[in-house]
């Protein structure tokens, strides 16, 4: 199984004509991404809501060419949690939004995430594995991007 974390400021890295952006926004971002992650996810080609549940949904995503399902639970304001359902890997990936000791906001994205028949540290998992780091370590950056935007054109 793999495990990737990346944790970046939300404030502290911003552009000085960037918004100031706040839990709240940060927060409705993220939800925005769980039901249409297309403009916050580059290698995302589909995503599909195909059910909506109390705290959550299951949507349908393709990813490099690879179907998934995932089942997205919210936890207002603090976090959201993908559990894979289907696809060529199982494991869940989770999107927090923390307090930093600085008084700012942290985003954090983490996965844990194995390959469907495919041996433990194999080459095609250890290549897999490169690749998702590669892919979640850019969504950090791009959904605090897409987040400034809907906030500048007053989307949020």
């Amino acid at each position: 199984m793999l495990y990737v974390t990346k944790e970046v400021s939300v404030n502290g890295t911003r552009k000085p004509e960037d918004p100031v952006l706040t839990r709240s926004q940060v927060w409705s971002g993220l939800k925005m991404k769980a039901s249409n992650a297309l403009p916050f996810v580059a290698v995302m080609s589909k995503c599909e809501v195909v059910e909506q549940t109390e705290n959550g949904l299951v949507r349908d995503i393709e990813a490099r060419g690879q179907a998934a399902r995932e089942r997205i639970t919210f936890y207002p304001e603090k976090r959201v949690v993908f559990l894979r359902l289907s696809g060529p890997a199982d494991g869940f990936i989770v999107n927090e939004i923390l307090d930093g000791e600085d008084g700012d906001l942290k985003l954090r994205f983490s996965f844990a995430l194995q390959l469907v028949d495919v041996d433990s540290g194999s080459a095609k998992e250890l290549e897999f594995g490169e690749t998702m780091k590669r892919d979640y370590a850019t969504a950090v950056d791009t959904t605090l991007s897409a987040i400034r935007q809907a906030v500048s054109s007053g989307q949020l």
